[in-house]
C-alpha cells in the first residue's frame, strides 16, 4: 500500500486523529500528518518513518529538532516544501516551550533563565554567549549575542560587555551560554573568563550575577555553585 488512503480507516493518520485525538498518534503518524502527501510509491507515513530513523542518534523527536535544511533535502521525496514544513514545526515548538517558560522567568533565580533558554539553546552546533542585561530591579532591558564560537579570553571583549551596559543604563547582567556537546559543566575556560568578568563588574560598579551554561535539557549555575565565593 502506497497511499494513506488505502490504508484501513482506523490506521490513517487523519481519521484516527479525529476520531480518538493527536494525543493517540504515534511520532511517525504526528509526521505523516505535517507531511500531507508522499511521493512516488512511497506514503507520507512511509516518508515520516524514513525520516525518523535516519538521523542522530538519539530520541527520534530531539532529532527532528536538530534538523538543518541541507539535510532534509538529501531524503528522497523532501523538496523544499516538505523541509520548510518540518523546520517549522520544530521552530514553533521550541517557541511554545520558551512561552510557557517565560511565564515563571525571573532573572534573579538561575532556574527559571535556564528553563527560558533551554529550547533556543540546547539544539545549537555551535556555542553562543548571550548578555542579559538588568534594571534595578532585575527586569531585562536588553538581550545581546556577543559572541558565537568557543568562550574564552581571545572571544570574550569585558570591554564591550560594559561599554554595552553603560550605553543601556544597566546596574547587572548575567551571562548565558551552550555547550554542543550537552554536558553543562564548565570548562576551566569558562571559570576563568567569568572570574575576569566578575572583578572588571566590581571596578565599574555593574555586577555580574550569573554565568549560566545550558546543556541538553540540564543547566549548570555558576551562582548556584558558589563559583564567585
Amino acid at each position: 500500500m502506497n497511499k494513506i488512503k488505502e490504508l484501513p480507516a482506523p490506521e490513517r493518520p487523519y481519521e484516527k486523529c479525529l476520531k480518538y485525538g493527536a494525543q493517540m498518534l504515534s511520532n511517525t503518524e504526528l509526521l505523516s500528518v505535517i507531511l500531507r502527501t508522499g511521493t512516488v510509491g512511497r506514503s507520507a507515513k512511509d516518508l515520516a518513518a524514513e525520516i525518523l530513523t535516519n538521523l542522530h542518534n538519539e530520541s527520534e523527536l530531539l532529532s527532528v529538532m536538530h534538523l538543518k535544511k541541507e539535510q532534509l533535502l538529501k531524503i528522497k521525496g523532501i523538496g523544499n516544501a516538505k523541509a520548510c514544513q518540518i523546520l517549522c514545526i520544530a521552530e514553533l515548538s521550541k517557541r511554545i516551550a520558551s512561552e510557557k517558560a517565560a511565564e515563571k522567568l525571573r532573572f534573579d533565580m538561575p532556574s527559571t533563565i535556564a528553563e527560558y533558554y533551554m529550547e533556543r539553546l540546547r539544539h545549537l552546533e555551535q556555542e553562543h554567549l548571550y548578555v542579559l542585561y538588568l534594571d534595578t530591579k532585575c527586569n531585562l532591558i536588553k538581550e545581546h549575542c556577543l559572541t558565537t564560537g568557543s568562550v574564552n579570553q581571545s572571544l570574550i571583549s569585558s570591554r564591550e560587555i560594559f561599554l554595552e551596559a553603560f550605553r543601556c543604563d544597566a546596574v547587572s547582567f548575567v551571562l548565558i551560554h551552550n555547550h554542543p556537546s550537552g554536558d553543562s559543566t564548565p570548562s576551566r575556560a569558562d571559570i576563568s573568563v567569568s572570574k575576569e568578568i566578575l572583578k572588571g563588574g566590581q571596578v565599574v560598579g555593574i555586577n555580574l550575577l550569573d554565568h549560566i551554561i545550558i546543556g541538553d535539557r540540564q543547566y549548570y549555575s555558576m551562582r548556584e555553585q558558589k563559583v564567585f565565593d
